[in-house]
């Protein structure tokens, strides 16, 4: 399906993630997702796992956090943050699609900034709805994409509906 970035660009796309947590805490866009403790959070395609410390704090240590990516390197940085932190609640996923985790297990999935990179994006929205629980919210944030693109690309699937616009994220449940 998808094929990772190569290494040079993964470790110069985590250095520019580093100076925009400066500016940007990712707390304040977790905050308008409504996460709360106990919570179980698929960070999808999480990156250098600038959302994990966050995610965290949020779930506090009754909730789970999965963190997905299709690059080694970002699993690696991902156990790394947690190792550090001893953060015992987050476990790794190397993966193009699957998540391997059981149906309706899910609160909250996070699907930011790549969506726009998918080859295949209705084989992930797929699923992405079947993980999520009944009332689970799906949390999207592209600022590669159009508001319209967005609300279209989510939605064609007939998957998932528009739940709220916020500041910086798009709420979507389950249709």
């Amino acid at each position: 399906m998808d094929k990772p970035m190569p290494n040079l660009h993964f470790r110069f796309m985590s250095l520019i993630f580093a100076f925009q947590d400066l500016h940007l805490p990712r707390v304040n866009i977790l905050r308008e997702v409504g996460i709360q403790r106990g919570f179980r959070v698929l960070d999808y395609g999480c990156g250098p796992g600038s959302y994990i410390i966050p995610l965290a704090e949020l779930v506090g240590e009754s909730g789970k956090i999965y963190a997905l990516d299709i690059h080694p390197l970002a699993i690696h940085k991902v156990h790394s943050i947690a190792s550090k932190k001893q953060l015992a609640n987050v476990e790794t996923i190397l993966s193009d699609c699957q998540t391997g985790l059981p149906d309706n297990s899910l609160d909250v999935v996070l699907l930011y900034d790549i969506f726009h990179d998918l080859s295949d994006p209705n084989k992930i929205l797929e699923e992405l709805h079947r993980v999520l629980k009944s009332e689970g919210i799906l949390s999207f944030c592209d600022h590669h994409m159009k508001g319209n693109e967005i609300v279209s690309g989510v939605t064609s699937s007939g998957l998932f509906k528009l739940a709220t616009k916020g500041r910086r994220t798009y709420t979507f449940s389950k249709s």
